[in-house]
């Protein structure tokens, strides 16, 4: 009989641990994606473990081409440290990200520009919903393939590359060369940065010019392309194109902290109200310094924390 009571009682208690885990289970279903980029459905927050200390979950981003390495570095890194955490990250744009966390399709929408921005209108409401994690500043400069034979542009003299005013490198000091465009598309946060402060103003896509996706496609191609030009995130920069200063200012990191050169934008990660689980704590893997310090650095970008100046939504910079 000892035996018989001992045995119902831990089968109870084993009945009791079962549901419990169930229970926690349902506190949230994963994003997911499938090898060819296609995103499934996800949700606000992923899975935790019962425990708090062990992290389990899928997470999601897509969004900006620009932020996409640090966002891939540092999700290598904090799976390392949790693997129960599985991190996908896509890019697609500004946009794409931003519609993306706004419709829940994906955790985090990465963005070079505030939501207001960009969700607009019919979408002005969707964008109160999400929650601005600034992880760093990025700097865009343009750049031109190594032939060019140009090291610096003014404001007006890209504005007139750009809409078909300009058309030859002679005409701006350089080789006698056609200038090829090659642009990003209209949902590219790294095409609004560059055109809201080193253009000040919207541009059209002129014919003959080319339109890509990504910011690796953008490098690779102005490097291989003679007389291209383009743009980039100086966390892309590197000896197989020609990075040009702007009115004469080196798109430096001190430039940038210092506001002596204009072309930057805070990196957003959104989502869809306050983050939980290993998502909340993705983001805040983000901000520690072991990242801020070293991956945001080590990839071309800069601490939000070091900027001697400040810019809100509507692009106003202030001093700090």
């Amino acid at each position: 009989m000892q035996f018989r009571k001992t045995w119902v009682m831990a089968l109870a208690l084993t009945s009791v641990v079962a549901l419990s885990a169930c229970g926690n289970n349902n506190g949230g279903n994963n994003a997911a994606t499938n090898n060819g980029g296609n995103n499934a459905a996800a949700t606000n927050a992923p899975t935790e473990t019962s425990s708090g200390a062990d992290l389990s979950g899928s997470i999601l981003a897509s969004g900006s081409t620009a932020l996409q390495p640090l966002v891939e570095q540092a999700a290598e890194k904090f799976m390392e440290a949790n693997p129960g955490v599985d991190i996908q990250v896509q890019g697609g744009g500004s946009g794409t990200g931003l519609t993306q966390v706004a419709e829940k399709q994906v955790d985090i929408g990465n963005s070079d520009v505030f939501a207001e921005e960009k969700l607009k209108d019919a979408d002005a409401a969707k964008a109160e919903a999400l929650v601005d994690h600034q992880v760093a500043v990025v700097a865009i400069a343009a750049v031109a393939h190594p032939d060019a034979g140009v090291d610096t542009l003014t404001k007006q003299q890209l504005v007139d590359i750009f809409t078909g005013k300009i058309t030859n490198w002679s005409e701006v000091g350089g080789a006698d060369q056609k200038i090829q465009i090659i642009n990003r598309p209209s949902s590219s946060g790294t095409r609004a940065t560059f055109e809201s402060f080193a253009l000040e103003t919207k541009t059209e896509d002129l014919q003959g010019s080319i339109q890509e996706d990504s910011s690796g496609t953008v490098k690779k191609m102005i490097g291989e392309t003679p007389g291209a030009i383009g743009y980039l995130a100086l966390s892309y920069l590197d000896d197989t194109v020609k990075t040009l200063n702007y009115e004469g200012v080196e798109p430096s990191v001190d430039n940038v902290i210092s506001g002596n050169y204009p072309v930057w934008a805070y990196e957003h990660m959104y989502t869809n109200g306050e983050p939980t689980g290993a998502l909340q704590a993705f983001l805040d893997y983000i901000l520690t310094d072991e990242v801020q310090t070293g991956d945001v650095v080590e990839l071309g970008y800069i601490p939000a924390s070091q900027m001697q100046v400040s810019r809100d939504v509507a692009g106003t910079v202030t001093p700090k």
